[in-house]
């Protein structure tokens, strides 16, 4: 074989495994891209979350509490911005305390630390004078990171410790062959190129199930191969851009969650370079849709009545439209929140429906994956 491990994806996950397997694994990382990340891992809003929402003993919540951990602590070692900001979910009517305390219930069930329910209104207009509520949770231990720093973080440490990293690769066919799996990829000027690998991880991301289907697997599940077919839920962002508006806001700023809409509602993130956003909102997109990431302004109206709920001096003028990304999801539309995939069969492993909070557990899911390879 020419490397052990090949991984498929060089988004902030599959650099992460990259990071991980490369101390003791010699390691191929396969992006068809001129960059890492250009899909998911760099069209999100940058959140470190603290693992409050997801359904207790999940993935998504042992593996995010995790990584809230490790990635704070990674990007104190190697030098990646990451501030603790902390964030309010906040209920801006006596009708949404009930869904607040839910809310609660499930941060405590998941054991996740630095929650504190706050009903003092002195309290709450002293953490957030322009944000309307009767009441908030607050995370002390969410916060923001730079996503492009983190990713080059992780490369520079694959590359380090020996691996190799394929840019402008795009893969065209995988096939099992004796010892292994061959990779078939055109490179960056068109030519035809292979690698083969012991073993083959596909963290793809939004392709994730096209890969699957290269070695054969039925995207809707039979026998022992589990359900791989995702689909995609567009996420919109609007930028705060007048500067005292934006400036007023110091924390991150959730309404109670919209989980059957395939995500938490259009909430306010603060990044590291002081930009303030509003979103994202959900949309769920047919098979095959194509996925265009360039901005645009048919949802002013929505977003700022869904944020002027809890910003009432929000004013229209006072948004313009931010950046596109898309979800890869497990989820059925208007269905539960479907857990991550991880999954072995022999020397292949899939990452599917890694979405958020795929970055924040990003370190956690490399020790897993790790652990089966």
């Amino acid at each position: 074989m020419d490397t052990e491990i090949a991984i498929i994806g060089a988004g902030v996950v599959g650099l992460a495994v990259a990071a991980e397997l490369s101390r003791t694994r010699q390691v191929a990382v396969i992006e068809r891209h001129g960059g890492y990340g250009y899909e998911t891992s760099s069209h999100n809003s940058g959140v470190i979350h603290a693992g409050i929402y997801y359904p207790t003993g999940s993935l998504k919540h042992t593996l995010c509490i995790e990584g809230n951990r490790l990635l704070y602590e990674w990007c104190a070692a190697h030098g990646v911005r990451a501030h603790r900001t902390g964030k309010l979910i906040v209920a801006v009517d006596e009708t949404e305390l009930d869904a607040l305390d839910g809310v609660a219930r499930r941060a405590a069930e998941n054991g996740v630390a630095e929650m504190t329910m706050i009903r003092d209104a002195a309290r709450l207009r002293e953490l957030e004078p322009s944000v309307r509520c009767v009441a908030a949770l607050y995370s002390g231990t969410t916060g923001v990171v730079d996503q492009s720093g983190l990713m080059a973080s992780y490369a520079a440490a694959a590359q380090a410790s020996g691996a190799w990293i394929a840019l402008k690769h795009e893969v065209m066919s995988v096939e099992r062959v004796a010892g292994g799996f061959e990779v078939r990829m055109t490179g960056p000027d068109g030519d035809a190129a292979s690698i083969t690998c012991e073993a083959l991880v596909n963290s793809a991301g939004l392709h994730a199930p096209a890969v699957a289907s290269m070695l054969g697997y039925p995207l809707d599940g039979a026998g022992a191969t589990p359900r791989l077919r995702q689909t995609v839920n567009k996420g919109r962002y609007y930028d705060i851009v007048t500067p005292e508006k934006a400036r007023a806001l110091r924390h991150l700023v959730y309404p109670v969650p919209e989980h059957e809409k395939g995500g938490l509602g259009v909430h306010v993130t603060v990044d590291v370079d002081g930009g303030v956003h509003l979103g994202p909102d959900t949309e769920w997109l047919d098979d095959g849709a194509p996925l265009d990431y360039r901005a645009d302004d048919t949802r002013r109206a929505a977003f700022h009545a869904a944020a002027s709920r809890y910003l009432p001096s929000l004013q229209p003028d006072d948004i313009a439209p931010g950046q596109v990304g898309y979800r890869p999801k497990l989820q059925a539309p208007g269905g539960p929140i479907a857990d991550f995939l991880i999954w072995r069969d022999g020397a292949y492993v899939h990452l599917g429906g890694i979405e958020s909070p795929g970055m924040t557990a990003s370190l956690a899911i490399a020790r897993r994956v790790a652990a089966l390879v």
